[in-house]
């Protein structure tokens, strides 16, 4: 359940931020006409990427065992090449992240309301299909379809209550180092993400070595034991891996983990804009 809090959270609050500086902009430059476009391209985003969710879930339930497990693994794999380039896109423009913005919704503008219509779509589009294809990975992870989404539902919840405060300027926060921070805790979700997707490709005799175990503490961490439970939803913990799953998981976290956590070159600070990391509108 926390693991998809946190994906709700993160993804959701991406979302939030991006359509505040959007209508902020707009309103501050004068633009309210153009706000019904805006929500409509982020209404059609935010039900295609529900749409997306949707065909997941009910399209992989008409599929035979070895094609779901098929389907999931690679899902996974996908969703994981997903994340992962997400915390690093953001890591590298979290502290310009207005300016930028602000200069695709300038040229949106000069080419009119389809356009801006186009932006938000893409702007917010982005964010929710990748987090409906991670939660769907997540929610076949752990096996349970309940907690997850309440999960997920949770944090996205979180992102649109902390969206609106920053909107009102009622809130201040580093954005380097949350991104920075949530980012980190989301590599080792996303370990565990592509640990499973290896089991599933092994279950679907895709990859060897099913049989080969790593080791098996399912006796002192039984699955169906609350703390099984908890390692399960936070790190998609496995009691009894793949020595293929424990060297997959290895070979993601280390170099992942220690290239996201690096210090970070410096970038030229754009010619205007807030201080780093921190938003509020105008």
């Amino acid at each position: 359940m926390f693991g998809n809090y946190l994906i709700g959270l993160r993804e959701g609050l991406e979302a939030s931020l991006v359509v505040c500086i959007l209508i902020a902009y707009l309103v501050k430059t004068g633009n309210q006409r153009r706000l019904p476009p805006l929500w409509l391209g982020v209404g059609t985003a935010v039900v295609l990427s529900l749409a997306f969710g949707a065909l997941l879930q009910f399209g992989s339930s008409a599929l035979t065992f070895q094609a779901q497990e098929a389907l999931g693994g690679t899902l996974s794999i996908l969703s994981v090449g997903l994340v992962t380039w997400m915390v690093f896109w953001m890591r590298r423009t979290a502290r310009h992240l207005r300016s930028e913005l602000q200069g695709r919704l300038d040229a949106a503008l000069a080419l009119g309301t389809g356009a801006l219509v186009i932006t938000s779509f893409f702007a917010v589009g982005r964010e929710g299909l990748e987090t409906s294809l991670f939660i769907w990975t997540a929610v076949q992870a752990s096996g349970d379809g309940v907690r997850p989404l309440v999960g997920a539902v949770l944090g996205l919840a979180t992102s649109v209550v902390l969206g609106w405060l920053f909107y009102r300027g009622a809130l201040r926060i580093n954005l380097s180092r949350f991104f920075r921070w949530t980012g980190a805790m989301l590599v080792v979700v996303a370990a565990g993400v592509l640990a499973y997707g290896i089991h599933d490709l092994q279950e679907a005799d895709l990859l060897p070595g099913l049989r080969l175990l790593a080791f098996d503490i399912s006796g002192a961490v039984p699955p169906d034991s609350w703390y099984g439970t908890l390692l399960k939803g936070i790190l998609n913990f496995q009691p009894d891996p793949t020595v293929f799953q424990v060297v997959v998981w290895l070979l993601y976290l280390i170099p992942v983990m220690a290239l996201f956590l690096s210090p970070e070159r410096p970038r030229p600070a754009p010619l205007s804009g807030k201080p780093a990391g921190s938003l509020t509108a105008e």
